[in-house]
């Protein structure tokens, strides 16, 4: 496990040294249960250990972050006329705000790419903030000191929370982790240009099957393991065959998925 992580965190270290932007995006994606999460974690801890054994007063120069923030809200699906549906699929590539989300890819982007690592800019006082609503702006005029708002997930409430991540000013590296970040369809493909180095996570789905089935039970969310897989059928097991089948052409790393 922990070779994994360092030869990716080796990988994108070497990009981003031979980038000449002052920070560098990754995109990390994979099926449900693929370990992803773990992966981008760890990798974000192995880079910033290395970071730290350099310069011990440095603050961290890298940051893991999940596109949970952008499935639609519970008030979002209850107006939908296929309201039961969404429900149970939630986690599918149609239960997210796609175009918030790539509208803040795309503000990510702009943000990164604004100054070269020699820039001398001037900070400026103003942020800024992309939420998950349908009219999310693109990029503004931003200094390298502003930092970058993102949404996040809150699992008990089971509901997205606006602005909850902040990208500080010191990342360096910024790893995007998600189901369907590189995933070849409608809008969704249009995320894979926008970063520097997109990476899957290669699983067997039988084991991520089992995987996602184990963390319902754990969870409390199904009583039993066959609940569990009863529910992984009727979705995550769809959605992982989706991130397999409808990858886009342009993976730059594979990585094998490892066991938790």
């Amino acid at each position: 496990m922990e070779a994994t992580y360092r030869d990716l965190a080796a990988t994108i270290q070497s990009r981003a040294a031979q980038s000449k932007k002052r920070r560098f995006l990754v995109a990390i994606a994979g099926a449900p249960g693929s370990g992803k999460t773990t992966i981008a974690t760890e990798t974000i801890r192995i880079i910033n250990q290395t970071a730290a054994a350099t310069s011990p007063s440095s603050t961290p120069t890298a940051i893991a972050v999940s596109m949970d923030g952008f499935h639609l809200s519970r008030s979002t699906l209850d107006a939908l006329p296929n309201k039961e549906e969404a429900y149970i699929r939630r986690g599918a590539p149609w239960t997210f705000d796609v175009d918030a989300l790539l509208a803040f890819v795309h503000n990510l982007r702009v943000w990164a790419d604004r100054y070269p690592k020699t820039s001398t800019a001037t900070p400026e006082s103003t942020s800024t903030s992309t939420s998950t609503s349908e009219s999310a702006p693109l990029a503004a005029e931003s200094s390298p000191e502003a930092p970058l708002l993102v949404p996040s997930f809150d699992h008990a409430a089971k509901d997205p929370v606006v602005d909850g991540v902040t990208i500080p000013p010191s990342a360096e590296i910024v790893v995007l982790e998600g189901n369907y970040l590189l995933l070849n369809q409608d809008k969704w493909r249009d995320i894979a240009p926008l970063v520097d180095l997109r990476v899957f996570v290669d699983v067997d789905l039988d084991v991520a099957r089992a995987r996602v089935a184990r963390r319902h039970v754990a969870a409390g969310i199904e009583k039993t393991l066959e609940d569990g897989f009863r529910r992984v059928d009727a979705n995550d097991y769809i959605n992982g065959i989706a991130t397999r089948d409808s990858l886009v052409e342009w993976v730059d790393v594979r990585v094998r998925s490892v066991e938790e």
